[in-house]
């Protein structure tokens, strides 16, 4: 194969249409990384975070990202764009006691089971889209994207969407992997590692983190802070190859077969790790900014 074969984008349709089966059919194995049901990497601090317990780690980045939301103990109201089963909002439920919040999701399975768990907490999962939301502009303090704008390529409308919802100065952080360079550049190793990464994950793109800065700008956002945490997140994604064999023989084990969904599921963690080996081309940052 060249690298001119290699088709490195999707379709917005195509991708919607992927990634709602996706998460509807392959969300469950997500308690077998965390049992809080957090759908991202973790954020690793020496003498804090225990490198053997995922969960540590992944709520260590829950923690971060509302700690980068410069949220007090005042009255305010947060907006998950891409709430998976609602993890990160539980967190910041718990951790914030004057806090509602609401979060959007495409998959239907998340958000019927996400209100589930949050029945005992101010919080909502509502089945939308978070480049275009019900919500009235000016409504919320807060936003934040953990590992979910890259599903729509980190599209101007999702960052639009974010800036529209937002009180001003509101909030908004992102945690997410970017490309250090245009994907057209990438090398051929690095390009088929992305290409098979937006697979089966169901990612239309991955921004470059130059681009996504611009965008941010041209938006109306300021105080646009950049923090490559790729280390702190390194020691999470370390954790897939042990995952994935732990998961598949907890299947075998129990005489079941793996759903097409769980799958790709498992070749996107594997080609996550791949991805994160090439510190030249892929990043993960989060990035807070004020409206």
């Amino acid at each position: 194969m060249t690298t001119a074969t290699i088709n490195l984008e999707k379709s917005p349709e195509t991708n919607r249409i992927e990634m709602i089966d996706f998460y509807n059919e392959a969300t469950e194995d997500y308690e077998f990384w965390s049992k809080d049901f957090n759908m991202h990497f973790g954020y690793f601090i020496p003498f804090k975070t225990n490198p053997f317990k995922r969960d540590s780690m992944l709520n260590e980045m829950n923690n971060q990202v509302i700690k980068r939301l410069n949220l007090t103990n005042k009255k305010a109201s947060l907006i998950d764009m891409g709430c998976g089963m609602g993890g990160t909002m539980r967190y910041a439920l718990k951790n914030k006691k004057n806090l509602s919040a609401f979060g959007v999701t495409l998959s239907e399975f998340q958000m019927q089971q996400g209100n589930m768990l949050l029945k005992n907490y101010r919080g909502n999962i509502l089945k939308e889209n978070y480049n275009n939301t019900s919500f009235p502009s000016n409504t919320f303090n807060a936003a934040l994207a953990i590992e979910s704008f890259c599903h729509s390529g980190h599209s101007d409308k999702s960052i639009k969407e974010a800036y529209r919802v937002l009180k001003p100065n509101g909030r908004l952080v992102i945690a997410d992997a970017f490309l250090k360079k245009q994907a057209s550049t990438l090398q051929h190793t690095s390009k088929l590692a992305y290409k098979s990464l937006c697979d089966h994950w169901s990612l239309e793109k991955l921004e470059t983190i130059e681009n996504m800065v611009n965008k941010l700008t041209e938006q109306g956002f300021k105080d646009i802070k950049i923090e490559n945490t790729s280390f702190k997140v390194a020691p999470s994604v370390l954790h897939v190859p042990f995952a994935i064999t732990g998961f598949i023989l907890k299947k075998l084990f129990a005489s079941k077969t793996l759903k097409r969904e769980s799958l790709h599921n498992l070749k996107g963690s594997f080609y996550a790790l791949l991805s994160g080996l090439h510190f030249k081309s892929f990043g993960y940052y989060i990035i807070s900014c004020t409206k």
